[in-house]
């Protein structure tokens, strides 16, 4: 999977880049278009690091108008999705920290894996009880460790991009990949193929 804004633009679309200069400029319409582009990655992430929905999408709209504030600061450097991410993780963090016991919300079954229409109950249970699993497990990681692994496994960025998202090394981020990989192949036993 690509990243949207980032290499994916056609000579007609313009770069995320782009749409910030136009947007620090006052052009509305750039950051609408802008905000649409990253609006499902965001609330995706945000979802999988504080398990609900309503948090995820006020934490979601709180990114967006932080990104429409600093606009103006804004660096052109082709790194619009780290610094994104590192903006969403952070308010993130900070609502799991304000949480004075941190817990997992389940997530709504089926609200971004749909199951085929002729999956058979059997394997459609099974597969949600996997997902659970999985959500439980990550749930009761460390928040640096949880946000590494959403951010390599769902949001597929790479090791240097993640590092630069989070603030860190690379080497780092390998070994938060290695204590949380570790960690959930611990706690889900059996489970750990869906890893």
């Amino acid at each position: 999977m690509t990243d949207p804004g980032e290499g994916t633009t056609t000579a007609s679309e313009p770069t995320d880049d782009e749409l910030m200069a136009r947007g620090a400029e006052g052009d509305e319409e750039a950051f609408r278009l802008l905000v649409r582009r990253w609006e499902a990655p965001v609330f995706a992430f945000l979802e999988r690091m504080l398990g609900s929905p309503e948090e995820a999408q006020d934490l979601a709209q709180e990114t967006f108008l932080r990104i429409g504030r600093q606009a103006r600061s804004y660096r052109p450097e082709g790194r619009f999705k780290s610094w994104l991410f590192r903006i969403a993780g952070n308010l993130a963090r900070s609502r799991l920290r304000r949480r004075k016991i941190l817990t997992w919300v389940r997530f709504e079954p089926g609200r971004h894996d749909r199951a085929e229409r002729s999956e058979p109950a059997d394997e459609r249970l099974e597969r949600e009880e996997r997902r659970q699993a999985v959500r439980a497990a990550l749930a009761r990681l460390p928040e640096r460790q949880r946000r590494a692994v959403v951010l390599r496994r769902w949001e597929n960025m790479s090791l240097a991009r993640i590092a630069e998202t989070m603030d860190t090394t690379v080497s780092a981020v390998e070994s938060l990949l290695h204590r949380a990989t570790e960690t959930l192949r611990r706690d889900l036993g059996r489970r750990r193929e869906i890893l």
